[in-house]
């Protein structure tokens, strides 16, 4: 189970920095500081997958960043199966897969070779390596590119291949910062069928989107964060029940509404 409550971040404003007259109106500027995430909560059990939606700027990397030990959390807990993400990082570390919107990729390195260097960071037996490649470069119809370096690969290339390093150690939880953004319609499924076979796997998925069509086909929950907030955390069916129809765009919509009121 993953339990995230009442997560907050702030970040420094340089004392130089004019503020534009929609960030003077935002709620999240104070003093010298930016809120970017200031009460955050929602969790995960084994097997489920979390979508995270929100207007862009809104919070959610800075939460999946907390919550993959990138940032550290001014104020509130993350606790994975009982592991605590600000007292235990290391520990964390370990159980969790986080694919960021970078993908940092070295270079030189050909996909099997990204993989298979961070499969031993993890302390992986190099035939447990070969193994675990092989399995991801079949779910991840990963083959044809194999031994080509990164440098020279297209967007969809490069973003299978973080995901398989992001999951070579098997983690016990996968986080992932909007995989599909700027992917092709075949790479964008096979992408999704990957996250549904972790999930068939027991394996909790938390990931951010912009596609609501990808929350219909995946998510078992939905959480709405807007100016920093949990502005809702519910299941898909409580969300869906926000639309008029089955548009899940008007219940989006319907939550920004309900939270600036």
């Amino acid at each position: 189970m993953i339990e995230i409550k009442h997560l907050a971040k702030a970040f420094a404003v340089g004392k130089q920095k004019k503020l534009s007259d929609s960030e003077k109106n935002d709620v999240r500027y104070g003093g010298e500081l930016f809120h970017s995430v200031r009460d955050v909560s929602f969790d995960c059990a084994k097997g489920q997958v979390v979508g995270l939606l929100g207007p862009n700027g809104a919070g959610k990397t800075t939460t999946l960043r907390m919550l993959s030990t990138a940032l550290k959390p001014d104020a509130g807990s993350i606790l994975i199966d009982g592991h605590d993400v600000i007292h235990n990082p290391l520990e964390v570390r370990k159980r969790i897969g986080f694919l960021s919107a970078d993908t940092g990729l070295y270079g030189r390195l050909t996909a099997k070779e990204n993989i298979e260097y961070f499969a031993r960071l993890h302390g992986m037996s190099e035939v447990a390596i070969s193994a675990r490649v092989e399995e991801l470069f079949t779910l991840l119809s990963m083959h044809e590119f194999a031994n080509r370096r990164a440098d020279n690969m297209s967007t969809g290339m490069k973003q299978k291949t973080a995901i398989a390093r992001a999951v070579v150690h098997s983690p016990e939880l996968v986080v992932l910062d909007e995989p599909t953004t700027g992917l092709d319609i075949m790479t964008t499924q096979t992408v999704l069928d990957f996250i549904r076979s972790l999930k068939e796997q027991g394996t909790p998925v938390i990931f951010s989107t912009h596609h609501l069509d990808e929350v219909a086909a995946l998510c078992d929950r939905v959480v709405v964060i807007n100016q920093g907030i949990s502005a809702f955390n519910g299941s898909l069916a409580e969300f869906s029940d926000l639309a008029t129809g089955q548009d899940l765009r008007q219940a989006f919509m319907a939550v920004l509404k309900k939270d600036a009121v």
